[in-house]
């Protein structure tokens, strides 16, 4: 059957991909972060998934202010990129599985989750980032990859124990379907950060390790953070940190924490990666 190895969680800050993708890696800036996620990279290539469930929010390319699916799972065969206003980023089309992105939009709505279902999409930094940042720059992504975007953009977001819970759907669903493959599930964005209004620039370290640390070791009182508190203590887009949640649901009781990394700045951004294996 299909199984979930483990999750990865990541910061998705446009800024890190456009330093990739004009040449500035290597700038005494960026330098911390780019070395940051090199044992990312070596355990991605190392693991080897054959499928990546991506959980990321759309930054109003894909979904405008008309239309904001709560959760939407992307069941096409390709996901081209998105134009973010600078032209797309010069990365792979996403190659897709809408085979498996079937049986779980089935599975999932069966298991009283109501899930979007989108046919054609484009997809933005909020998932090609994660991409980059754990799979480099190859002429084509390693691994196909199911998109599911969660609302986390327009009042109100899914709380993180309702994520958690779409989380652990998610795993049924996986290991429902009898193709022997190797899954990965990412949850990315955050971590503290806001980007507008009086306390732009705002971080919290002591707020993103409590809940790093507590990834593996208590996931349930993660879950019962209110979006308030979110706002309140890290910024209004640290409400991101709810699809790590998702990730985590995903992985089943017991895990093992097997990287992280943590680093403030980035774009007035901090940013943290943590690799969970499933045990």
């Amino acid at each position: 059957m299909a199984r979930i190895v483990a999750g990865v969680g990541t910061s998705h800050t446009p800024a890190i991909g456009a330093a990739v993708d004009n040449g500035k890696t290597d700038q005494p800036y960026w330098q911390p972060v780019f070395k940051g996620y090199e044992p990312a990279r070596q355990w991605m290539a190392k693991t080897r998934p054959d499928v990546i469930v991506m959980v990321y929010n759309d930054h109003v390319n894909a979904f405008d202010l008309k239309m904001i699916p709560t959760f939407a799972l992307g069941c096409a065969e390709e996901f081209t990129i998105a134009d973010e206003g600078w032209g797309p980023r010069p990365v792979p089309v996403v190659k897709g599985y809408p085979e498996l992105a079937a049986h779980l939009v089935q599975s999932l709505v069966l298991d009283e989750f109501d899930m979007t279902i989108v046919n054609e999409m484009q997809v933005d930094h909020g998932l090609t980032v994660p991409l980059t940042l754990l799979c480099g720059a190859p002429a084509e992504w390693p691994c196909r990859v199911i998109p599911l975007a969660v609302n986390v953009v327009q009042y109100p977001a899914p709380t993180g124990r309702r994520c958690y819970q779409l989380g652990q759907a998610i795993r049924r669903a996986v290991e429902s379907w009898e193709e022997d493959l190797t899954v990965v599930v990412f949850g990315t964005g955050g971590m503290s950060h806001q980007i507008q209004g009086p306390r732009a620039g705002l971080t919290n370290p002591a707020f993103d390790k409590a809940f790093l640390d507590d990834l593996s070791r208590d996931p349930q009182r993660l879950t019962g953070i209110p979006p308030i508190e979110y706002l309140r203590e890290a910024g209004a887009e640290a409400i991101e940190l709810v699809m790590w949640l998702l990730m985590r649901g995903a992985l089943g009781a017991k895990v093992e924490e097997v990287y992280r990394f943590y680093h403030i700045p980035a774009s007035s951004t901090a940013v943290g990666n943590i690799i969970l294996e499933s045990r």
